[in-house]
């Protein structure tokens, strides 16, 4: 059943969603059903791949909550055929949770106390709007002879009140109404607006917005306000509206009765339904906003971890400052410490000489290839000062250092250097981003990269679920080169996890490198299952097999010495040969019992062509204007080459080389009409934009991409 609705939903195939699910169900993971599963899911890719994952882990939880409701109920011995069938039928879980508000343990209400004390037949007789034959013998439906008509009407109405507001189909359209015609009012603390620490709300202080429409990143902004107790948010559906549906929901008598059902329906709304429906919906709205916030953030990180590497190149890495000194660390092509010194170029020590004599005899002893400089404090003056250094050509890239002091002070960092201080730490991750930022931010909580927005307020649970996903992803798409691979890194293989990564690379320490990837089935605890999802992803250069460098899965190496076999070559022979390759039919070796289809056939010959080829492209390097370095040095209209650092809704940041990143707002991105930044612009991109506004107190810096 959940196929076919899931189906129905994303506009799929049933059999393609049972597929899907049957695989999951399976302990299959995305990146190798996306990969190596084309035949069996149509051809899905990862996104696809990933709402159906989602949809039926929601569906799930539904049918949890309904065996849940459906068991309570029956406890307590009300469940008639008619609710059953309600709640079997319900299909969301607001209609669920409407079916089930009736019969929830709550705190004792006002409507609770008025049964005890034996108003209820009185407030049967308002509420069936039959006459008002209870007017004349209201005395013989309460249980205290002594109470008076007012306290006995005003216990009934309790009651009332409490059923108008759990009528389902009163709240249905309440909510509807809620949710397509009700405006988000913001307004400032009372006392509270002239308090600086106020001001960077100001644009909220009386603010009213559309429900439907209002933006992620304004939302996300006016609660973080009343979290911090400047503002105070509010959500109003139109009050004609609303008296109009309650009428028409509950006043179906005449006389007495109805006059008392409507004073019951007007408290109902005040005390019950309104605020229930407000905190519902805002929580609908914060759900919403933490979805959108969540999605854009995710799309950064992606774009940030498939930036292009550098390569494998010896690098003088430096981790910039003035008055604490600038510290040095010299890798390996494979990112391993060799040295690790400190410098003091800069004021107030000014030992430039002392300097440049160390930077020379760094880069002359261990034959450094590159210098990385972090691009926070005092990177473009160090960048100036290297290049004054007498012989010293290697080429000098400035790097973004987010997230390097994140690392440094790590758990992963003091395993990894126990004797090594924060800083040598965190020189060590500016030149192993550049040489692989996958490999490198894998070992970052992706919160701290220095992407996004409001991600510390956004829901943190989901939030970590599909940034956990972004990076599986990302790191199987580019595939892990199985003998140089950190720990941390092979943890994020399809089917690997901590447990069998840790016990790859002590293995890969005991018996040095891995020459076949058969020999990974002789690591403790890599069974056939995980071996089948993690195969294809891990790559051994220099391999005896050349398959076992490229993304053919080993159950498809047979397929691979079929193709060549048939040309009369060596499989050796056969990789990178583009005339062999392309005069193979590949219709030839469709086979369905082997579940062998056109998609992977056609995946595997691309494969074959450039096998092991990195998906992320080359390294560019950025040309920031040299007469710039700070915010003092900008001046409107001046045209300058940027790097985006950042996405958000409303558009994107860009490193000028000021230290500070300036906003090109989206209005400023394209002479055409675009709904989102990232319709023009990527992490990492380089892009040439004209300086529009320059704020110095406030460190605010204008930009346009429209020349």
């Amino acid at each position: 059943m959940s196929s076919v609705k899931i189906a129905k939903l994303l506009n799929l195939k049933e059999w393609q969603v049972m597929n899907v699910i049957g695989l999951l169900q399976k302990d299959a993971t995305i990146p190798f059903i996306a990969r190596y599963r084309k035949e069996k899911t149509g051809d899905l890719d990862e996104l696809v791949l990933r709402k159906i994952e989602e949809e039926y882990e929601r569906l799930q939880e539904l049918e949890k909550r309904r065996k849940f409701i459906l068991s309570q109920i029956e406890e307590l011995g009300k469940l008639t055929p008619e609710l059953k069938k309600a709640i079997l039928d319900a299909e969301n879980s607001e209609k669920l949770e409407d079916l089930y508000l009736p019969y929830k343990s709550r705190r004792l209400t006002k409507a609770d106390v008025a049964r005890e004390a034996g108003y209820e037949p009185l407030a049967a007789a308002i509420y069936a709007q039959k006459g008002d034959q209870w007017v004349n013998n209201w005395k013989t439906l309460v249980k205290d002879p002594n109470v008076g008509i007012e306290k006995a009407l005003q216990s009934a109405r309790d009651i009332v009140a409490e059923w108008i507001s759990e009528d389902v189909g009163l709240r249905s359209k309440l909510r509807n109404l809620f949710e397509n015609d009700s405006s988000l009012v913001c307004k400032v603390t009372r006392g509270k607006s002239a308090q600086t620490e106020a001001q960077k709300y100001k644009d909220y202080f009386n603010y009213t917005e559309t429900y439907m429409k209002c933006p992620s990143h304004r939302f996300l902004a006016m609660q973080r306000g009343e979290e911090e107790g400047w503002l105070k948010l509010h959500l109003s559906p139109q009050e004609e509206s609303v008296n109009q549906i309650m009428k028409r929901q509950c006043l179906h008598g005449y006389g007495e009765s109805q006059k008392q059902i409507i004073i019951a329906m007007i408290d109902s709304w005040d005390r019950l339904l309104q605020p229930s429906l407000e905190s519902e919906m805002m929580a609908k709205l914060r759900e919403k906003s933490d979805e959108e916030a969540i999605k854009v953030f995710a799309e950064n990180l992606k774009q940030l971890l498939l930036a292009a590497p550098l390569g494998e190149k010896r690098i003088l890495a430096i981790d910039p400052g003035f008055r604490s000194g600038c510290k040095i660390v010299g890798l390996t092509e494979t990112g391993e410490l060799i040295t690790n010194s400190i410098i003091f170029p800069h004021e107030p020590q000014h030992e430039k000489a002392k300097s440049a004599e160390t930077i020379q005899k760094l880069v002359t002893e261990h034959k450094m290839e590159v210098i990385a400089i972090g691009n926070g404090t005092a990177g473009r003056e160090t960048q100036d000062f290297i290049q004054t250094i007498a012989g010293i050509e290697i080429p000098i890239y400035m790097v973004n250092e987010s997230g390097a002091s994140i690392y440094s002070a790590s758990d992963i960092a003091r395993e990894e250097f126990p004797d090594k201080d924060l800083t040598v730490r965190g020189a060590v991750s500016i030149g192993r981003r550049l040489m692989d930022p996958l490999a490198e931010l894998v070992k970052i909580d992706p919160k701290s990269i220095g992407v996004g927005q409001y991600q510390h307020d956004v829901n943190q649970t989901l939030l970590k679920k599909r940034l956990e996903t972004v990076v599986e992803s990302a790191v199987n798409q580019v595939g892990i080169n199985l003998n140089t691979a950190s720990q941390h890194l092979l943890a994020r293989v399809s089917g690997l996890g901590p447990v069998i990564a840790k016990n790859i690379v002590e293995m890969r320490n005991e018996i040095g490198a891995f020459q076949t990837r058969e020999q990974l089935k002789k690591v403790p605890r890599l069974g056939e299952k995980a071996f089948e999802q993690c195969a294809g992803f891990l790559r051994i250069r220099g391999a005896k097999n050349h398959l076992d460098n490229s993304a053919v899965h080993p159950e498809r190496y047979s397929l691979v010495q079929r193709m060549a076999k048939d040309q009369s070559v060596s499989i050796n022979d056969l990789l990178q040969n583009a005339t062999l390759l392309e005069s193979i039919n590949p219709h030839t070796y469709i086979n369905e019992q082997e579940a062998i289809g056109l998609p992977t056939i056609l995946d595997i010959l691309k494969e074959l062509k450039k096998p092991g080829l990195d998906p992320r492209g080359e390294f560019l390097k950025v040309g920031f204007n040299d007469t710039v370095r700070s915010i003092s040095d900008l001046d409107s209209g001046m045209e300058l080459n940027g790097i985006i650092t950042n996405i958000v809704d409303f558009g994107a940041f860009v490193d000028i080389g000021v230290k500070q990143d300036g906003l090109v707002h989206i209005s400023a991105m394209s002479h055409k009409f675009i709904k989102h930044p990232m319709e023009v612009v990527n992490i990492g991109q380089h892009v040439k934009v004209r300086v529009t506004e320059i704020d110095k107190d406030r460190k605010r810096i204008g930009l346009t991409m429209k020349f």
